[in-house]
């Protein structure tokens, strides 16, 4: 079998400062990260960022929309529960995901750096990352949360729980080195993923069986 033909050499280009962009904006800030440390990082001529992007703050824009696609490719394949029980079998295949894939995977380390300044310093790029992904996904995994628990999907409490329960995930991703000190890891690998998804997803069965006796 032939070998696939290679990409075009504009889209290397892209992908290119896309990568050095997501994990330059990520590591420094967008103030603080000039397209000239850009373009040396991706190793093209700073005019491509222009060429492709339209400037620095298009150039953001396409790392939203990169962490957007990574985004509902980790969670968008859950499927719509028809009973409690599918419902929490998906959260816990949502949860499973976003601990393998955000978490243990060390290639995550520039998305989530990037999110991470974005929401603590929204600008228009993480308005498009809400729009596109985070809300769309918030609020699927709120019916699930409330088809596995009997409440309302809109609900502030079923609201509350799915950030909380993201948030208990998200903790191992931002605290990473103090919970790799306190543990004694040298790293998070597929061993320390799986005693962290257990314990969170103990967490989950907990909270929504919590959530089922308040909303009988």
């Amino acid at each position: 079998m032939p070998a696939p033909d290679p990409p075009p050499r504009g889209e290397e280009t892209r992908a290119a400062l896309v990568a050095a962009a997501l994990k330059l904006y990520g590591d420094n800030g967008y103030e603080a990260t000039s397209t000239r440390e850009i373009a040396a990082s991706a190793d093209v001529n700073a005019a491509m960022i222009a060429y492709h992007f339209g400037g620095k703050e298009g150039l953001r824009a396409a790392c939203a929309d990169f962490v957007a696609e990574r985004l509902r490719g980790i969670f968008g394949d859950a499927p719509e529960a028809a009973t409690p029980e599918a419902a929490r079998a998906a959260l816990a295949a949502l949860l499973g995901a976003f601990i393998r894939r955000v978490v243990a995977d060390e290639a995550a380390r520039p998305l989530a750096r990037f999110l991470l300044r974005e929401i603590s310093d929204p600008s228009a790029a993480f308005a498009r990352i809400y729009e596109t992904a985070f809300a769309p996904l918030h609020r699927r995994a709120c019916r699930l949360w409330a088809r596995a628990s009997g409440g309302d999907p809109e609900s502030v409490d079923t609201r509350l729980a799915v950030f909380a329960m993201i948030g208990q995930a998200l903790y191992f991703r931002i605290a990473r080195v103090a919970v790799l000190m306190r543990m004694g890891w040298a790293d998070i690998g597929p061993a320390e993923a799986a005693q962290i998804e257990a314990m969170i997803l103990s967490h989950l069965e907990a909270a929504l069986d919590a959530a089922r006796r308040r909303a009988a």
